[in-house]
């Protein structure tokens, strides 16, 4: 009975001990909007990750074919790229009784790979090896997941035509799922999944052990002194990212563009005009991205700064550590006795 009680006592945690798990994992959001902010400027050209698309509209064709007969999709471009799938059937709405669907980079699923393994690469206390490993797991059920999304779009599609043929409107379930799925579905398994490891590896355990322990010889922590180039580099990153701003939606010729482009996908055209409104587009984000990567760049040299341990394995004191410390050799000079060495001496043996 006593070896139960004393394992339930070491499972519990004090608040103190959840304050500090949860100020050590406060950085986990921080880490997501970077990331969020990053894939936004990445996949802002169309068609940035073509190569999954391409490979995963060819895996939807084909296991559309296999499950529901070989005439119910075709593969086609979209784009210049082969990412077009074509749903056939005969209550399918319109002329030819079929819906076209691409795989944009959007639904590749990179996405949410990229924000599943921050997760697991933010966690404390858990080795290299194992955040890997599990990177490379989940990354895969992603993936797998991603495919059997875009294969039941077919028979929702084929459901709820056959209960009303030939009505655009008998493609609304098709639609309200890919709407669920894109902006809730993903999120909830991939945080179940996160969460169901941490609790598989004793992630709460790791991360209070490596928060007590802090076996690492250098950290990267926000600055500490501010001097007059510190504060320009951050200048130079607000200026840089107004640039990158500007050079999108202050730039004519690109908002232009990108009407066009839109006008474009909804009428699923190719003109000439359609591509080279693409490129256009496309430059007016290479650049911006340029002068947002810089910028930040140069920010993060006046934000932050490496931190080392002295010989004595200790960190440098805090700020208010070295001004209490400076305080106190204040002090010490100030009550320190006056008079010469002979005269101290006497009045101290009285």
């Amino acid at each position: 009975m006593g070896t139960v009680a004393s394992s339930e006592t070491s499972e519990d945690m004090s608040w103190g001990e959840v304050a500090q798990l949860g100020l050590r994992y406060g950085k986990i959001p921080l880490a997501l909007l970077a990331v969020e902010a990053l894939y936004w400027f990445i996949t802002q050209p169309s068609d940035t990750l073509a190569l999954i698309q391409v490979t995963e509209a060819y895996i939807w064709n084909e296991v559309t074919q296999l499950m529901f007969g070989e005439g119910a999709s075709t593969l086609s471009t979209h784009n210049g790229w082969m990412t077009r799938i074509d749903f056939h059937h005969n209550a399918f709405p319109g002329a030819l009784n079929s819906v076209g669907l691409y795989v944009s980079d959007e639904c590749a699923g990179v996405h949410e790979m990229i924000f599943l393994s921050t997760l697991v690469l933010m966690t404390d206390g858990v080795t290299q090896r194992e955040k890997f490993k599990a990177v490379a797991v989940m990354c895969g059920i992603v993936y797998v997941l991603n495919i059997v999304r875009l294969v039941a779009f077919y028979p929702i599609a084929v459901e709820g035509c056959l209960a009303n043929p030939n009505q655009p409107g008998c493609l609304n379930d098709m639609w309200n799922f890919h709407t669920f799925v894109y902006q809730w579905g993903f999120l909830i398994v991939l945080l179940l999944m996160w969460l169901a490891w941490f609790k598989f590896i004793g992630g709460a355990n790791k991360t209070m052990k490596a928060a007590q322990e802090e076996q690492e010889q250098w950290r990267i922590i926000l600055r500490k002194r501010w001097e007059q180039k510190h504060l320009a580099f951050v200048g130079v990153m607000i200026a840089f990212f107004g640039i990158a701003w500007f050079w999108v939606n202050g730039n004519a010729t690109a908002m232009d563009a990108k009407s066009v482009i839109d006008f474009c996908a909804f009428s699923d055209l190719t003109t000439i005009d359609c591509y080279e409104a693409q490129n256009t587009w496309d430059n007016a984000i290479q650049g911006a991205w340029s002068f947002a990567v810089l910028g930040l760049v140069i920010g993060s040299l006046g934000i932050y700064e490496i931190e080392r341990k002295d010989s004595e394995g200790n960190w440098p004191p805090l700020a208010s550590q070295e001004d209490t410390n400076e305080e106190l050799e204040s002090k010490s000079k100030k009550q320190k006795p006056k008079g010469s060495w002979r005269t101290r001496s006497t009045s101290e043996e009285e």
